[in-house]
């Protein structure tokens, strides 16, 4: 099993940025993809974002599309979302999920994800 630790999280005014953290630890880190889900109140979580640690596929929703950047660290086992142009929408908790690394095929999907981190809240004010 892979641990993970969400961190960066916090109280933002739209049109500014953030910069996640998903540090992993337990089984190995270049085997997985990464990836950053998102839970909204009242809302079904949603894929944001993941990449593949094998050979750097990356895959991001059409709502963050140009506005969110997910890259891998395999040095530090530890993946970043840098989030910019932050608006209320992107307002929930983010959650970081480890799966195979032929999950990024697909998009990581929740249902191809095997290990969750607890996440780390973000907030856009307007």
């Amino acid at each position: 099993d892979v641990q993970l630790q969400a961190s960066g999280g916090g109280l933002v005014q739209a049109g500014g940025s953030l910069r996640l953290s998903c540090a992993a630890s337990g089984g190995t880190f270049d085997d997985y993809a990464i990836g950053w889900f998102r839970q909204a109140p009242g809302k079904d979580r949603e894929g944001v974002s993941c990449v593949s640690n094998v050979d750097g596929r990356t895959y991001y929703a059409d709502s963050v599309k140009g506005r969110l950047t997910i890259s891998s660290d395999n040095a530090k086992n530890t993946v970043y979302l840098q989030m910019n142009s932050l608006n209320p929408d992107d307002t929930g908790i983010y959650i970081c999920a480890a799966g195979l690394a032929y999950c990024s095929t697909y998009g990581c999907p929740n249902s191809c994800m095997d290990d969750w981190g607890k996440g780390t809240q973000v907030t856009v004010s307007s």
